[in-house]
């Protein structure tokens, strides 16, 4: 019998408490297959809403007759069973032309996100912070962005962008460390399947499905060349097929409609997993009542940084002669914290990068909108019209059949009616225009003109019906189109039209506003973060230039909101006339007028006015030095300051 003793922890297996679940996790599941396999059974639940997505996408883009059906036991394209038999599939794209009026009444808007600070003394601040988010938005070309993020909403129904901090080298010019912003493919985008908040506060993982060449691997994920080794061990096979390229079905249309969790579509691409997932950590909610600060301590820290610092304070007080009742200190409550926990994956489950959020907002760096999420459901602006499309193409199709296999010119002619002549001769009359045919008629029955049209049965009609019925469902009237009026209309009514049928939309996109509030939320506290150093920014087209200070902006918290955009030529031209207003009531110099207004020769005439000032004062400094240097002239013009007032008094 073993008497040695052993310690209870050693013996008896570790107390599980769930709470921390990033230290569960590496117990139970160290390669990360088991958090693999939940992300796609998590994406796999989205595969109905990228079905929808895909098939909404065909119709916006005139592939609208891409859907199966079951012809005798077979399955066939709609438009392989019109071609069969023996028509063709005709569509006429009206969807389309609805995005395009809802993607023009949001460029003709022309908004823009400001920063407003809560505290109404540090609005300077927002005013700069307003000018740097407008230089972030110039920098990543958001009104561009936005405009096609805009376009997947009325399709898919939930935009998505990312945003991150990083160096980044574009196009447009030399890398950078900056703020960015990317949009994300849905059909590579994880999300919680099981949400209900329509303001997706209730998101538990958000991800996506990254396919990289093995350059771009190395150079995001490699810190020492070890690691460069490990990654090539990782994707032996992408490395050796790093030189060579798939080849796509065609330039603009890639064959990426088919998506697979673990495998990519092209073979020299490796596939990595982002994940962003919810966990829970005990820790102390901390508020100092020194200064007023508000943070939380993981329970290692605790004593280093609230216990050790309530001890000094305490150690300091008694020296000084308080008493320890009034010295403020740092109370703690422990909590469950939530917080998100990021981590980059391959296939094989192998975790390339993790850590918790190193954003200062606290959350993942995505944004979307799921519209409107009704009990979790996404339903977009394009799927309420394709019933409508389809009836509409299928009444094309049908004209078209009609008017193909209609009689056009074909002569019943009976044999009593011929008498002597040729039924060649006849034939060859009948296709003349203003020709006559004899022929003996019973009864007398005096001469009459023959004409032929072909049947109407209303399909006309049923077109104007459809297409009514697309202006009524949209809200797209045709005002908002850009049709013209009839002929008595007033230009106020027409307005008037215009403005109802912009009503109607302000539903869809007062909340495509808040999708850009959102963002730009993020976006602002990533420049709090990482924009460690001064900077100045400069608007293009504006003179005035602002400095970024980070000890001042770090702090202060903002509202935002959306306002029309100084940058429309409408804006312009109002504050230009009303600058000169003020000029001409002499309320404001020429180089405010220049300085504060948008004209096109304003830097050139500044320039000139500043390099005039810069020249008088020049002069004047010259001239004093020359004084300095003669001190008798100095005192000569000393005298002559001094009696002119005296030579004023005399003459008077």
């Amino acid at each position: 019998m073993n008497n040695k003793l052993l310690s209870k922890s050693r013996v008896m297996p570790a107390a599980k408490t769930g709470i921390d679940t990033v230290a569960e996790f590496r117990k139970r599941d160290r390669n990360g297959i088991e958090l693999l396999y939940r992300a796609s059974k998590v994406w796999a639940a989205g595969q109905e809403y990228r079905d929808r997505r895909q098939r909404y996408k065909r119709y916006y883009f005139n592939n609208q007759w891409s859907d199966k059906v079951v012809v005798d036991g077979k399955t066939m394209t709609e438009e392989e069973y019109i071609s069969k038999q023996g028509l063709i599939p005709l569509q006429n794209n009206l969807i389309r032309r609805l995005g395009r009026n809802v993607i023009g009444v949001y460029r003709s808007q022309a908004k823009e996100p400001i920063c407003v600070a809560r505290d109404r003394d540090e609005q300077h601040l927002g005013e700069t912070m307003s000018t740097v988010l407008q230089y972030n938005w110039q920098i990543n070309r958001m009104r561009e962005l936005n405009a096609r993020s805009l376009e997947e909403f009325l399709i898919g129904g939930m935009p998505i962008q990312q945003k991150s901090f990083g160096w980044r080298q574009t196009t447009a010019g030399p890398g950078r460390y900056d703020c960015w912003t990317d949009m994300v493919e849905p059909d590579r985008f994880i999300v919680d399947a099981s949400m209900s908040d329509f303001r997706t506060w209730d998101c538990s993982m958000v991800g996506q499905i990254h396919d990289l060449t093995f350059n771009q691997l190395a150079s995001r994920f490699c810190k020492k060349p070890s690691d460069f080794a490990r990654l090539k061990e990782m994707y032996k096979t992408e490395y050796d097929m790093e030189s060579l390229y798939t080849t796509l079905d065609d330039f603009g249309f890639p064959l990426l409609s088919d998506y697979s969790f673990f495998i990519p579509n092209e073979s020299n691409k490796c596939r990595v997993i982002e994940l962003w997932t919810k966990e829970t950590k005990q820790r102390y909610r901390c508020v100092d009542y020194m200064n007023g600060d508000n943070f939380k301590v993981d329970l290692e820290d605790l004593k280093a940084l609230v216990l050790d610092v309530n001890a000094d304070r305490v150690k300091q007080a008694m020296e000084a002669g308080m008493s320890a009742d009034d010295v403020p200190m740092i109370e703690y409550e422990w909590f469950v914290d939530e917080y998100w926990y990021y981590r980059f994956l391959t296939p094989m489950g192998d975790i390339l990068q993790e850590g918790e959020t190193p954003y200062q907002h606290g959350s993942h760096p995505y944004v979307f909108l799921p519209y409107p999420f009704i009990d979790g459901e996404i339903h977009p602006f394009v799927g309420d019209f394709i019933d409508q499309q389809r009836y509409v193409n299928r009444l094309i199709i049908l004209y078209d059949f009609l008017m193909k296999s209609s009689a056009k010119g074909a002569l019943l002619m009976p044999e009593e009616a011929l008498g002597k002549q040729k039924i060649e001769d006849i034939a060859e009359s009948w296709a003349k225009v203003g020709s006559i045919i004899m022929y003996k008629a019973k009864d007398g029955h005096k001469p009459e003109q023959l004409s032929a049209n072909i049947t109407n049965i209303g399909i006309t009609d049923l077109l104007n019906l459809q297409l009514k019925f697309f202006e009524d469902i949209s809200g797209v009237q045709g005002a908002l189109q850009g049709k013209p009026g009839y002929s008595s209309m007033s230009g106020v009514l027409y307005e008037q039209q215009r403005q109802n049928s912009t009503t109607s939309l302000l539903d869809l996109l007062e909340t495509y506003d808040g999708f850009i509030l959102e963002g730009t939320s993020k976006d602002v506290s990533n420049m709090q973060q990482f924009y460690t150093s001064k900077r100045i920014f400069n608007i293009a087209g504006k003179s005035e230039a602002v400095e970024y200070d980070p000890e001042k902006m770090s702090s202060p918290e903002f509202d935002f909101s959306m306002v029309q955009s100084t940058a429309t030529p409408a804006f312009r031209d109002w504050a230009n006339e009303w600058l000169m207003r003020l000029f001409e009531r002499n309320a404001i110099g020429v180089k405010q007028l220049l300085e504060s207004g948008d004209f096109p020769f304003s830097d050139k005439l500044l320039q000139s006015i500043n390099n005039e000032e810069q020249l008088q004062q020049d002069q004047v400094k010259q001239m004093q030095e020359q004084l300095q240097s003669d001190p008798a002239k100095l005192k000569q013009l000393q005298q002559l300051i001094l009696g002119a007032p005296q030579m004023a008094g005399t003459a008077a």
